[in-house]
């Protein structure tokens, strides 16, 4: 599948799933600015049926390479990036995975009733990105346990595949092309940010700043009713260059790490 056909997809299912993404979009376009996107990311779990190496599939056959690793030891997580070599306006790709053996029993087996209810065809597919919550048998109550040993565990139980959040790139805007402006914008237009952290996570020092707005509460349905949860965010990510002078493509740990939180039922 050609890469911008997988974005496309990719797209309209987060901005479907997210109210507030369509009308931040917007609100750039009607400031006079062009949305590039910086990266967009994925949640899944280490078995090697949904593992990062299947989600990442799909931009491996697309041209894409994995460029960088990443550990987060107090979540239990690894994760990798993935990069075009040539198109350098292709977003980056960013897959983490929960590490489910550094968890107890009880989580262990909510996790592995719901990976075995998977459709065969789901396993090691290339279209598992696109496909949501490919199992039919989460509760509300399964979720409110699992938040209180991994939120990350909660958020993928309870809706599964789509990109986690997309980026807006700070750096491809012309009027609002620093974080303070683009979070001063957003929070003047009733979009509230993640302060874990700060409002600003990351420094110049360190090639990177990210923020990124709360999870929209959406209506979920599971085997005990529909509730209202959160679902995803949007990131916005600006850049600095290195000692050579080459943009900085890579993630901050530290960062990143409290990126996590914006998807948090217990804020």
């Amino acid at each position: 599948m050609e890469k911008d056909n997988i974005f496309t997809r990719l797209w309209d299912d987060y901005s479907t799933q997210n109210p507030s993404v369509k009308k931040i979009h917007s609100l750039f376009e009607e400031a006079g600015e062009v949305v590039i996107n910086d990266h967009i990311a994925f949640r899944t779990f280490n078995d090697p049926r949904i593992s990062k190496e299947v989600l990442a599939k799909p931009f491996l056959q697309a041209g894409y390479e994995v460029k960088d690793y990443y550990d987060f030891a107090a979540k239990h997580l690894k994760a990798f990036h993935l990069e075009h070599p040539t198109d350098e306006l292709a977003p980056r790709v960013f897959i983490s995975e929960l590490l489910l053996e550094e968890f107890s029993a009880e989580l262990q087996n909510a996790i592995t009733s719901i990976i075995e209810a998977i459709p065969e065809e789901y396993y090691f597919s290339d279209e598992l990105i696109f496909s949501g919550r490919v199992w039919d048998n989460a509760s509300y109550q399964t979720y409110l346990t699992l938040i209180d040993e991994s939120e990350y565990a909660a958020w993928v139980y309870a809706h599964g595949y789509h990109a986690n959040h997309f980026t807006v790139s700070v750096n491809r805007l012309q009027k609002l092309n620093t974080l303070e402006s683009v979070n001063s914008f957003l929070e003047s237009n009733g979009h509230p940010l993640l302060t874990a952290g700060g409002a600003i996570k990351g420094s110049p020092e360190q090639l990177l700043q990210q923020s990124s707005t709360l999870a929209d509460i959406i209506p979920v349905a599971f085997t005990d009713g529909v509730h209202e949860i959160p679902s995803c965010f949007y990131e916005f990510a600006r850049r600095f260059p290195d000692k050579d002078g080459k943009l900085f493509s890579g993630f901050i740990a530290k960062s990143a790490d409290k990126i996590f939180e914006s998807t948090n039922f217990k804020k």
